[in-house]
Order: C-alpha cells, then structure tokens, then sequence
C-alpha cells in the first residue's frame, strides 16, 4: 500500500475515533453517573492508543466495538474501492490468539479469544479492569500456524501459541466430527526447516501430546458415506419430489415405484434424466439454482427453467444457417446437458429392462413432460402454434390446420422435429410418422447477400484456426 495513504488513513481515523471516543465517554458517565475506565490496547492491531471502555465490558467487546469503528472509519477515509480493499485488508491482519492482558496490579495472563467464540468460555475473555493493558502479537499466519484437517467439525489453519497441545487444537476445530466413527489417532506431518523433508508421526490421540509451530494434522477416519444422496422427480409421476437414494445402487425402476409410477398424462418418449454434475453448473450459473441444496419442486422457477430446456434440444439436429458462432456455442453447451438424457422410458416398468437397471447418482432431475396431445407447427406459417393431434396424418395436414404456407416458405426445407430424439428429418426424403409431441418447421427462404457469405467464411476459418492450434499444442506436448 502506498505509504502516505496509510499515513493519511491512521491520522484521520485516531482524530475522529477520539472524537467519537469523547462521544462515547460522556454518553455512557451520563448514563452510569460515573466516568468510564481506561484500557491501552498495543502491538499489532489496527489502531493502537488508550481508549475508554466499561467496567461491563469484556475483552472480546471491547476489541469488537473499537474494531468495528476502525472498519467504519475506513469507510469514511475513501470511496476508491481498490484503496478501501487495501485498508480493509490492514486493518483484518491482527491474532485472535496469543494475547497479552496486563492488570495495574501486575497480573498477566493469556487471551485467546478464538477459542472464546468457538466454545464460549469465559475463562478466555475475561472483563476489563481501569488501565488493563492488550497486547497483540504479531500476525503471520503463514509462518506462526498449525493447521488440521480430516474429521472435525471446523478445519482450518490457526495461529499458533506456546505451549499448545493437541487438547488446543480439538478445541480451536471444534472436536471430532460425531459423524465419523472410531477416529482414534492424528498423523502430524512435520517439514524439515528448509521445507525439503518431511516427517508423518502417527499417534493416538492424547490432549497432552504438545504441538510445534508448523504442524499439520490430520484427524485420520475412514470418509463416512451416510450422506444425503437424493434424485429429484418432477413432472407427471403420482408422487412428484426428491426421492432419498442409495450411493451408486439405486435403479431408475426403483425410484419411479416410490414415486407411485406415472399417471396417465405421462408422456414417456419425451422422458429425460439429467446428470447433477452436468446440470449443476448450468443451473448455478445462469439461475442461482443449487443442486446441492434440495430444490423446491413447487417453484414456478425450478420447473419452467427445467423444462423448458427441452425446448432448445431442437436445435441441435437443425439445418438452421448461422451468420456467427451462436450454433457451436449451443451444440457445445447441449453436449454437456443432456449427457444421459438418452433413455427409453417406454420400458422402465419392466424391471427386467437395461433401463429400469440405470443407476441414478445423487442430484440427477428427472423430468416426465405430460403427453400434448398436439402437433407444434412453426415458422412460415400464417398461424404458429399447437395443432390437435390425429393418428395417421402427415406434416401437410398439419401445416394447412395452421393456416398454410407464407410467401417466403422455403416449402422444400420443411422438417419434421420428432419430440423424443429432437431430431431432424425431412418428410420430402424420408417417410415420417408424425407422434404426438413431434414439431413441424417450415423455414424461411435465405436471402443470402455477400456480406453473410464473407461472415460464415470467416466463423468457419475461425473455428479452423482453433483447432489447428489446438492439434499444434498437443503435438508439442507430446514432443517434449
């Protein structure tokens, strides 16, 4: 940080914390009807001086309230969000651990508020008395730490102290984790001081066993595997909802009877798994929606965002023309999205079938749309929309129910969007059996100019490049 910021900054902030101070000390005699007492706080902390405080008050209050007017006062020193980063990032480098609290009468002792916030011991943040004396210690984590890790409730790295033993750091991580069974011993890792050797000394646990500056323990249990592995089911099943599982064992067939099986809307071609851990991000990224967190299957959000995805598998079979990059953008985000969404539900009944076999992963979706009863017909068409369903009629029927062609259709590039695959077929080439569900697309005549012609030369000549990078990376990492 530039050092006459800082200058400036500690100036400022001691004028108006003494100003406030003064505030403060006349408030509180007015309310007690007598002066308050006086506490220095030294070392390394934001701001150091001899403050006013309360007999009442306790050593973590106290530090509290004179840290929170230190963050409130670099508020008030700037509005350049780079410097009050750097402010703030000064004034939060101070030890919980390791402080000194001497008394007028000689009395020293020890304060580790830390271990106060984590347990709630009073014996570690005691009250102040009239000119008590804080002593921080230097902060440096990165030197002056132990850390643990493995089966805790709150791993972390701590600063360290004198004198800790292993009963410190069960407390600073809160204990064992209740929810590991038989941890009975710590490896504690230690580097040599040149950091190029290390020795793991495995121990069972005992409270008394003292720590070095610089150990790294690890809490050793065997990762428990009672966790909460849920899919969820949405759509058109009697009994919609997130469906406890087991870990890699739990059928597909299984979880659709504890749903109670589909009712008679379900539309099973159109039924889809997704993966959790390719969903997730898509769903966390663009909808703030955690698959980690058990979804709210009576959100209009969850639902519509779900479902609606199925709209744009359409695309992906398409012979839509772009002028720029949007269609590999959108095959290449289909082709994370929809990895196992390719099965055949029609058979899960069959609990003999390969599908009612699937195994379903902690925080898969799976969606069963209800049958529509309608063909969509869309495009070049004088009216777009759903077309009642009839058994046995093609694709002509259905774009003159929707009002026949416009003038710019493009009547031999028509293609049938079959609702189960989302694939593309030309009725003009290949006979097609128009379901229930499918979309009938009637494109558009391309008005091609030669300014579209040089822009997908240049995608095309782009995506080439791309690769050939690419190819040319990994061939010069194979040769080294």
């Amino acid at each position: 940080m530039n050092s006459k910021i800082a200058v400036c900054f500690l100036f400022l902030f001691h004028f108006a914390l003494y100003s406030q101070n003064n505030q403060n000390k006349n408030f509180s005699s007015d309310i007690l009807g007598t002066a308050p007492i006086s506490v220095t706080i030294g070392g390394s902390f934001p701001i150091t001086g001899t403050f006013p405080a309360l007999m009442t008050e306790r050593v973590d209050e106290f530090i509290s309230r004179i840290y929170a007017q230190a963050v409130d006062m670099t508020l008030k020193v700037t509005s350049d969000p780079d410097i009050y980063r750097k402010l703030k990032e000064q004034i939060n480098n101070f030890a919980l651990r390791g402080i000194k609290l001497k008394r007028a009468t000689g009395e020293e002792m020890t304060i580790d508020l830390k271990k106060f916030r984590l347990n709630g011991d009073f014996a570690y943040n005691p009250y102040l008395k009239n000119d008590d004396v804080i002593i921080f210690p230097a902060y440096d984590i990165s030197r002056n730490f132990v850390a643990a890790s493995g089966a805790v409730n709150f791993p972390g790295v701590f600063v360290y102290v004198e004198g800790d033993k292993l009963s410190d750091v069960l407390d600073l991580v809160g204990g064992i984790n209740p929810a590991y069974e038989n941890v009975d011993s710590v490896e504690i890792s230690r580097l040599s001081y040149d950091g190029q050797t290390q020795t793991n000394i495995k121990i069972a646990i005992d409270k008394d066993f003292v720590i070095q500056r610089g150990d790294r323990l690890r809490f050793l249990a065997y990762e428990t595997q009672k966790k909460n592995f849920y899919v969820t089911v949405i759509g058109e099943v009697k009994m919609p909802s997130n469906v406890p599982i087991t870990k890699n064992h739990t059928t597909l067939y299984e979880v659709i009877q504890a749903c109670d099986g589909f009712t008679e809307l379900a539309s099973l071609k159109r039924a889809r798994v997704y993966k959790r851990n390719t969903l997730s991000i898509f769903l966390e990224e663009m909808y703030n929606i955690n698959l980690n967190e058990q979804p709210d299957l009576e959100n209009p959000k969850f639902r519509n965002i779900i479902l609606n995805l199925e709209l744009a598998l359409m695309y992906r079979m398409s012979n839509v023309v772009t002028e720029d990059t949007n269609y590999f953008n959108l095959e290449n985000q289909l082709r994370v999205l929809i990895e196992g969404s390719s099965l055949d539900f029609r058979k899960v009944n069959d609990s003999t079938s390969d599908i009612a076999k699937y195994i379903v992963q902690s925080g898969d979706v799976i969606i069963i749309p209800p049958i529509q009863n309608s063909v969509y017909v869309f495009g070049q068409v004088l009216r777009p929309g759903h077309v009642t369903f009839i058994n046995g009629k093609d694709y002509l029927y259905y774009i003159n129910e929707a009002g026949g062609m416009g003038e710019l259709a493009e009547d031999d590039e028509v293609m049938v969007i079959k609702g189960g695959s989302r694939a593309w077929i030309s009725p003009l080439k290949d006979e097609v059996q128009i379901e229930e569900g499918d979309y009938v697309y009637v494109p558009k005549q391309s008005l091609r100019t030669l300014r579209s012609y040089i822009l997908e030369y240049s995608v095309y000549m782009s995506l080439l490049a791309s690769i050939a990078a690419i190819l040319l990376s990994i061939v010069t990492i194979s040769q080294k």
